[in-house]
């Protein structure tokens, strides 16, 4: 270990050599996936690189320093698999809503050729630019949330939430102006 706070890569991979046995068979108990174990173990091996500046001998073995690490991580892991098993659990029991359905059968060219156009665009452009995305992404481009996600390479609970802040805004706005309407 004190080779490795130095910086010297061969006491690692000396260090490797030893303890990934030990080390991937901890990971392997604790997230039962092999391909995710394997992963796993290079991202346990470079935090032991990276914070080997950490260790102190002081405070126990580096055998224990680096189970306690490998345990964290695993467990870490396995929380967002579990979390990300729960979103799509939640995603395939609820249907999938259509924005399009939402415009109420008005089409982009209507809007385009009423003066409402003008006050619908002052509401959507006072939007942060993040809703605005979402929004011409949905009711123009004709989207569905799966797909913004998609595209956007945005996480798909984000796409549902600024569509409904956008949605709510839009309301909210279109309220104010109905004297306009």
């Amino acid at each position: 270990m004190l080779a490795i706070q130095a910086g010297d890569a061969d006491a690692l991979s000396q260090l490797y050599d030893r303890y990934n046995g030990i080390v991937k068979a901890l990971i392997l108990r604790i997230i039962h996936d092999e391909t995710s174990a394997d992963d796993l173990l290079q991202e346990v091996f470079m935090e032991i690189w990276n914070q080997a500046k950490n260790f102190s001998a002081e405070k126990g073995k580096p055998l224990g320093w680096m189970v306690t690490l490998t345990r964290r991580r695993s467990i870490d892991a396995l929380r967002k698999r579990q979390a990300y098993a729960r979103a799509e659990e939640r995603l395939q029991a609820e249907p999938e809503q259509q924005p399009l359905a939402w415009v109420q059968n008005v089409t982009e060219q209507d809007i385009h050729a009423s003066d409402t156009r003008v006050l619908i665009a002052k509401v959507i452009n006072s939007l942060p630019p993040a809703q605005q995305q979402v929004i011409d992404l949905a009711f123009f481009q004709g989207m569905s949330q799966r797909e913004i996600a998609s595209h956007t390479n945005i996480p798909l609970g984000t796409v549902k939430t600024r569509l409904e802040l956008g949605l709510k805004k839009i309301y909210d706005g279109l309220k104010e102006l109905k004297d306009e309407l």
